[in-house]
């Protein structure tokens, strides 16, 4: 009974720490005014109907999602199959392919945009300041979190013997991929897919030297508006955390 009670406080205490930030966050974006006092003096939506109404939000929020889901779809659709065909047919490059995906967090960020904009700032491939640049650079921070969810997964289903049995049935290997593989990967999947999503949502080094104003993303703007308004930012800060929100429900929804 004691070890419950204690077991219960303690959830309890790690909850109340990292719910804080949150509420206060939400609650001073809902205040109009919020001076000496401890609570705020009045509550209102009038700054979430500002931002629902800020045609400069609305078009960076867009963005961000646009290149984001981009960055993974062409994630989804390179990472998965590489994954497969080197548990399946090439197991002994599992090793090369660990060592390579810790590059992106070798390098740092700041390191890295130097490098890109040298690349492509001039020549046939000019693409600083566009949303091209951030879907390749989306792609490479996407790339250590999809590989490596995919490779535990097919690591703990033994997909050789998966494959044989369904050739033995009859499949081709294209085929036994579809109807047996992927369903078996739909959660290490979606798992893969929100933890990159949230992880580039959130991204404000990249967006902001390789594309910057000339391709404003949801950061890039709620940097350029933080002295406007604590209240405002706050309401910016809310809609990015109930997106996320939603899309872990959504995952959640679809895993089953």
């Amino acid at each position: 009974m004691r070890a419950d009670i204690y077991h219960r406080a303690v959830v309890g205490v790690l909850v109340t720490i990292l719910a804080a930030p949150i509420l206060a966050t939400l609650l001073y974006s809902l205040s109009r005014h919020w001076g000496a006092t401890i609570l705020p003096d009045d509550l209102s939506l009038s700054w979430y109907w500002q931002l629902l109404h800020d045609k400069a939000f609305m078009a960076a929020f867009g963005r961000s999602m646009a290149v984001c889901l981009g960055a993974l779809a062409l994630s989804a659709l390179i990472i998965v199959p590489t994954a497969f065909v080197v548990f399946y047919r090439f197991p002994r490059l599992d090793k090369v392919m660990s060592a390579l995906i810790l590059i992106p967090f070798a390098v740092p960020p700041v390191v890295t945009s130097v490098g890109l904009l040298n690349i492509y700032a001039d020549g046939p491939f000019a693409i600083n300041g566009t949303p091209w640049i951030l879907l390749g650079c989306y792609f490479t921070i996407a790339l250590p979190f999809m590989y490596r969810a995919m490779a535990n997964s097919m690591a703990s289903m033994n997909i050789r013997d998966l494959m044989d049995a369904a050739h033995l049935l009859g499949a081709s290997t294209s085929l036994a991929f579809v109807k047996i593989i992927l369903p078996n990967l739909s959660k290490a999947l979606m798992a893969s897919l929100f933890l990159s999503f949230a992880f580039l949502l959130g991204d404000f080094v990249f967006a902001n030297l390789l594309a910057g104003s000339h391709y404003e993303t949801l950061q890039v703007y709620l940097y350029n508006v933080r002295q406007t308004s604590g209240h405002f930012t706050s309401a910016i800060v809310m809609s990015y955390f109930f997106t996320a929100l939603i899309l872990t429900w959504l995952t959640a929804r679809f895993s089953k």
